[in-house]
This record gives C-alpha cells, sequence and structure tokens, in this order.
C-alpha cells in the first residue's frame, strides 16, 4: 500500500499530536480511525524523535503488522517519548525542540539464501530495513538509518546483529534469521512543520 503525501501528512500529524498531548499531559490518547481508511489498514510502524540538531531522542514502534495503523503509530509515539530504554522521557520543555518522523512498514519477509556470503547482495540499501534474530535475540534497523549514516550493506548487517545484541559478525555464521522489509517514512521539516517524505 501506496500512502499519498496527504496520508503521510496526516500519520504525521497523528504522531506529533500524540506526543505533545501525552508528553504534557501523562495520559495516552483514544484513538479512533473515522473516515480514514489506510489509518485501519494493519501495519507495523515506528515513531522517531531527533532534536534540531539531528540527535536521536528516541525511536520505538511495532515491527510486524498487528495493529491498525493508526493505534500503531499513537502506540510508538508514546513509546518514542516515555520508554525507549536509552533516553530519559521526554519533558515538556524539550518539545518545541523536536522533530518527529513516521515510519509505516511493509510485513517483514525472510531473506532466503544458499550461502552467508549472498547477503550483501540481497539487500538494498535505501529501500530495505533488517531485522536479524537468532533465539530471543532481534535487533532492527529501518531502511533510513543506513542511507544516513553511509552503510554498505555488509555494515547493515552488522549494525543490525549488533542493535539485537550479537557479535557484528553474526550474519556470517548461518546462524541467524534475517528478515527484510520496507518503510514509507515521512517526517517534519521544522517542528511542527511542514511534512517531507523521505522514503517510499
Amino acid at each position: 500500500m501506496t500512502l499519498t503525501d496527504e496520508q503521510g501528512a496526516e500519520l504525521l500529524g497523528l504522531a506529533r499530536t500524540t506526543v505533545d498531548g501525552f508528553v504534557r499531559s501523562g495520559q495516552v490518547p483514544s484513538f479512533e480511525a473515522r473516515g480514514a481508511p489506510f489509518l485501519r489498514e494493519v501495519r507495523g510502524a515506528f515513531v522517531t524523535l531527533k532534536t534540531t540538531d539531528d540527535e536521536l531522542r528516541g525511536c520505538i514502534g511495532l515491527p510486524y503488522p498487528v495493529k491498525e495503523l493508526g493505534e500503531a503509530v499513537v502506540e510508538a509515539a508514546v513509546g518514542a517519548a516515555a520508554h525507549d530504554p536509552r533516553f530519559p522521557r521526554v519533558r515538556p520543555e524539550e518539545l518545541d525542540g523536536l522533530l518527529v518522523e513516521v515510519s509505516a512498514l511493509t510485513r517483514p519477509r525472510r531473506i532466503e539464501y544458499s550461502s552467508p556470503l549472498e547477503l550483501p547482495r540481497l539487500v538494498r540499501i535505501g529501500e530495505d530495513g533488517l531485522i536479524v534474530s537468532n533465539g530471543r535475540a532481534s535487533g532492527l534497523l529501518l531502511p533510513q538509518v543506513a542511507t544516513e549514516h553511509g552503510m554498505a550493506a555488509e555494515d547493515f548487517l552488522s549494525h543490525t546483529c549488533m542493535k539485537a545484541g550479537l557479535p557484528a559478525d553474526a550474519w556470517l555464521t548461518g546462524g541467524v534469521t534475517v528478515q527484510a522489509f520496507q518503510a514509507e517514512v515521512f517526517s517534519e521539516a521544522s517542528p511542527r512543520g511542514t511534512t517531507r517524505r523521505e522514503l517510499e
């Protein structure tokens, strides 16, 4: 499913309103997708918060399609503001200096390969996000992470392994499952400003 620019702006506005409302009140807003069929599509979603200096401030999401998109974005927005273990909760005085980004995901699919050495050429930088898992260990990196940091496919695989708490070369052992997904990404050009389409 492809989101229009208008739908992306609506999704981003939902995330921003949720972050602002939750941080100020401590209450999780209720959500009903009235009159917006795209918000009722079951999809994974992530919300990323960054400072205007491009420093990460929180990123949480639902990688698999288990909830309606609107509900998933609300949950991810609250998570990014309050439940990312790498950061303290966002404070009200920070809100005017934060940029919100929303990623609406496709269903992850397992990458099939006969040798781990094939993996780098099966990963499309700028298009694919990755999930690497081994037992209970699992790590995910959104597709925009690779482009923002200028990663080659090998680096992207290694960093996703490390995100899972695994050795960087775990993808070379053949003992992990690697899944790929795509994302439609919309971000604020400035805090509460116009919407930019980052990936599609």
